[in-house]
């Protein structure tokens, strides 16, 4: 029998034996998002679920933020940076509207642009420990602006770094 008599003899072709389509829409689905769920809960420091909080708003009520992950900001104290070499640890003190939190930063390195100056704003992330200490694994501190800096030049500061100067080496 060919197709032609299929066709007018009303005959179907036999299925393909497989999955439904219905099943294979509902797989993708699954995995996309199981795969959105694995780049959300993802173990690195940018986690979405850290909470993200000021110096006042944590040491208001410092229990209720005690070892939990935690992002805070608030403004660097001038004169509060001490650095330890064994081992290696950097503390300091941050504050916001009369509340200050000190930090300990386990590391040898931070950032260039951490540096004591006034009206630096750093961001930490870590744990707020119940001696209320903070314990951060990342300082991240904010460079001002272009026009924040040049208002910083006039009143008599020094920029903390030189975009235009020319590296080691270099002529």
């Amino acid at each position: 029998m060919t197709s032609e008599q299929d066709a007018t003899s009303g005959l179907q072709p036999p299925r393909k034996a497989g999955v439904p389509g219905g099943v294979k829409v509902g797989l993708v689905f699954v995995v996309l998002a199981g795969a959105a769920a694995w780049l959300l809960m993802g173990t690195g420091t940018d986690n979405p679920f850290v909470y993200s909080k000021l110096v006042h708003e944590v040491m208001s009520k410092p229990e209720s933020f005690e070892g939990r992950r935690l992002r805070v900001e608030g403004e660097l104290r001038q004169g509060s940076i001490k650095f330890r070499e064994d081992p290696c640890e950097w503390r300091f003190v941050l504050q916001q509207e009369g509340k200050e939190m000190p930090v300990r930063f386990p590391q040898c390195v931070v950032p260039d642009t951490f540096r004591d100056g006034k009206g630096l704003q750093v961001t930490v992330q870590g744990e707020l420990g119940h001696d209320g200490i903070f314990l951060a694994n990342q300082v991240i501190p904010r460079c001002p602006s272009k026009y924040e800096m040049q208002q910083r030049m006039k009143a008599g500061e020094e920029m903390p770094y030189d975009p235009n100067a020319s590296l080691p080496g270099q002529s």
